[in-house]
Protein backbone atom coordinates (compact mmCIF):
# COMPACT_ATOMS: atom_id res chain seq x y z
CA UNK A 1 0.00 0.00 0.00
CA UNK A 2 1.10 2.95 -1.03
CA UNK A 3 1.64 6.11 1.83
CA UNK A 4 -1.06 8.69 1.35
CA UNK A 5 -0.01 12.24 1.90
CA UNK A 6 -0.94 12.45 5.10
CA UNK A 7 0.79 9.55 6.07
CA UNK A 8 4.21 10.53 4.34
CA UNK A 9 4.18 13.96 5.63
CA UNK A 10 3.83 12.21 9.33
CA UNK A 11 6.55 9.83 8.69
CA UNK A 12 8.80 12.39 7.69
CA UNK A 13 7.95 14.88 10.94
CA UNK A 14 8.91 11.98 12.88
CA UNK A 15 12.30 10.55 10.77
CA UNK A 16 13.06 14.19 12.02
CA UNK A 17 12.30 14.51 15.06
CA UNK A 18 14.71 11.22 15.59
CA UNK A 19 17.45 12.45 13.99
CA UNK A 20 16.97 15.68 15.85
CA UNK A 21 16.61 13.24 19.68
CA UNK A 22 20.30 12.18 17.85
CA UNK A 23 21.52 15.52 18.30
CA UNK A 24 19.78 16.23 21.80
CA UNK A 25 21.90 12.87 23.21
CA UNK A 26 25.22 14.22 21.45
CA UNK A 27 24.74 17.17 22.82
CA UNK A 28 23.74 15.72 26.68
CA UNK A 29 27.14 13.15 26.21
CA UNK A 30 29.21 16.41 25.84
CA UNK A 31 28.05 18.02 28.91
CA UNK A 32 28.52 14.81 30.67
CA UNK A 33 31.86 14.88 28.96
CA UNK A 34 32.81 18.76 30.22
CA UNK A 35 31.78 17.18 33.70
CA UNK A 36 34.44 14.56 33.51
CA UNK A 37 31.71 11.82 34.01
CA UNK A 38 32.85 9.57 30.60
CA UNK A 39 30.25 6.83 31.41
CA UNK A 40 27.24 8.78 31.43
CA UNK A 41 28.94 10.49 28.43
CA UNK A 42 29.21 7.10 26.36
CA UNK A 43 26.06 6.14 27.30
CA UNK A 44 24.76 9.17 25.56
CA UNK A 45 26.60 8.70 22.95
CA UNK A 46 25.31 5.15 22.49
CA UNK A 47 21.77 6.76 22.85
CA UNK A 48 22.31 9.40 20.32
CA UNK A 49 23.31 6.18 17.95
CA UNK A 50 20.47 4.05 18.47
CA UNK A 51 18.22 6.77 17.72
CA UNK A 52 19.43 7.10 14.19
CA UNK A 53 18.62 3.43 13.77
CA UNK A 54 15.28 4.28 14.98
CA UNK A 55 15.56 7.26 11.67
CA UNK A 56 16.72 4.84 9.43
CA UNK A 57 13.62 2.04 10.15
CA UNK A 58 11.29 4.89 9.38
CA UNK A 59 13.12 5.72 6.61
CA UNK A 60 13.17 2.01 5.10
CA UNK A 61 10.18 1.71 5.79
CA UNK A 62 8.56 5.08 3.66
CA UNK A 63 11.14 3.85 0.66
CA UNK A 64 9.45 0.24 1.02
CA UNK A 65 6.38 1.67 0.43
CA UNK A 66 7.41 3.99 -2.95
CA UNK A 67 7.95 7.39 -1.02
CA UNK A 68 10.57 9.51 -0.90
CA UNK A 69 11.54 10.26 3.04
CA UNK A 70 12.50 14.08 3.36
CA UNK A 71 14.51 15.23 6.66
CA UNK A 72 13.19 18.56 7.71
CA UNK A 73 15.08 21.16 9.86
CA UNK A 74 16.28 20.59 12.99
CA UNK A 75 16.23 22.57 15.70
CA UNK A 76 20.09 22.68 17.39
CA UNK A 77 19.93 21.61 21.06
CA UNK A 78 20.21 23.81 24.05
CA UNK A 79 21.76 22.30 26.87
CA UNK A 80 22.61 24.69 29.96
CA UNK A 81 26.57 24.20 30.88
CA UNK A 82 25.85 24.54 34.21
CA UNK A 83 23.16 21.53 34.11
CA UNK A 84 24.08 18.96 36.28
CA UNK A 85 23.63 14.67 35.83
CA UNK A 86 20.31 15.32 36.80
CA UNK A 87 19.39 17.74 34.73
CA UNK A 88 20.85 16.21 31.89
CA UNK A 89 18.23 12.95 32.53
CA UNK A 90 15.80 14.81 33.30
CA UNK A 91 16.00 16.82 29.86
CA UNK A 92 16.65 13.00 28.30
CA UNK A 93 13.25 12.03 29.90
CA UNK A 94 11.07 15.00 28.64
CA UNK A 95 13.11 14.29 25.16
CA UNK A 96 11.82 10.62 25.04
CA UNK A 97 8.41 11.49 26.30
CA UNK A 98 8.22 14.16 23.41
CA UNK A 99 9.47 11.09 20.91
CA UNK A 100 6.48 9.04 22.25
CA UNK A 101 3.73 11.22 22.14
CA UNK A 102 4.33 11.60 18.63
CA UNK A 103 4.74 7.96 17.41
CA UNK A 104 1.54 7.94 19.11
CA UNK A 105 0.19 11.07 17.38
CA UNK A 106 1.89 8.78 13.93
CA UNK A 107 -0.36 5.55 15.07
CA UNK A 108 -3.35 7.51 15.21
CA UNK A 109 -2.68 9.40 11.84
CA UNK A 110 -2.23 5.76 10.70
CA UNK A 111 -5.69 4.76 11.99
CA UNK A 112 -7.42 7.68 10.68
CA UNK A 113 -5.93 6.87 7.33
CA UNK A 114 -6.53 3.05 7.41
CA UNK A 115 -2.98 2.15 6.99
CA UNK A 116 -2.90 -1.52 8.33
CA UNK A 117 0.63 -1.97 6.62
CA UNK A 118 2.26 0.77 9.02
CA UNK A 119 1.13 -1.25 12.03
CA UNK A 120 3.70 -3.66 12.92
CA UNK A 121 6.12 -1.06 12.67
CA UNK A 122 4.30 1.42 14.87
CA UNK A 123 3.82 -1.39 17.48
CA UNK A 124 7.62 -1.93 17.70
CA UNK A 125 8.10 1.58 17.78
CA UNK A 126 5.66 2.12 20.88
CA UNK A 127 7.04 -0.68 22.54
CA UNK A 128 10.38 0.58 22.10
CA UNK A 129 9.45 3.62 23.68
CA UNK A 130 7.65 2.27 26.61
CA UNK A 131 11.44 0.50 27.21
CA UNK A 132 13.36 4.03 26.51
CA UNK A 133 11.20 6.18 28.80
CA UNK A 134 11.56 3.43 31.34
CA UNK A 135 15.21 2.83 31.15
CA UNK A 136 16.21 6.74 31.18
CA UNK A 137 13.41 7.18 34.06
CA UNK A 138 15.46 4.51 36.16
CA UNK A 139 18.96 6.27 35.60
CA UNK A 140 17.36 9.38 36.72
CA UNK A 141 15.79 8.45 39.81
CA UNK A 142 19.08 6.76 40.54
CA UNK A 143 21.05 10.26 39.94
CA UNK A 144 18.46 11.62 42.25
CA UNK A 145 18.95 8.69 44.87
CA UNK A 146 22.76 9.84 44.80
CA UNK A 147 22.14 13.01 44.65
CA UNK A 148 25.86 14.66 45.26
CA UNK A 149 27.86 11.27 47.05
CA UNK A 150 30.50 11.50 44.75
CA UNK A 151 31.65 8.09 45.31
CA UNK A 152 28.16 6.82 44.14
CA UNK A 153 27.79 8.95 41.08
CA UNK A 154 30.94 7.44 40.16
CA UNK A 155 29.41 3.79 40.69
CA UNK A 156 26.51 4.84 38.40
CA UNK A 157 29.00 6.64 35.98
CA UNK A 158 31.05 3.28 35.72
CA UNK A 159 27.78 1.29 35.28
CA UNK A 160 26.43 3.61 32.48
CA UNK A 161 30.30 3.65 30.86
CA UNK A 162 29.57 -0.38 30.04
CA UNK A 163 27.32 0.17 27.21
CA UNK A 164 28.05 -1.71 24.71
CA UNK A 165 28.19 -0.10 21.10
CA UNK A 166 25.76 -1.02 18.15
CA UNK A 167 25.88 0.26 14.36
CA UNK A 168 23.25 2.99 12.82
CA UNK A 169 21.72 0.52 10.87
CA UNK A 170 19.52 -1.27 11.99
CA UNK A 171 20.02 -5.03 12.42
Amino acid sequence: MKLTEAMASAFDAQITLEFEASLVYRQLAIQMDTSDLPGMALWLRRQADEEIVHANKFIDHVVDRDGHPSIGAIRAPQVDKSASPADVFAAALGHEQRVSESIRELYRTGEAEGDLDSRPLLNWFLEEQIEEESTVSEILAQIRMVGDDGPGLLRLDADLGSRQAQGTEPA
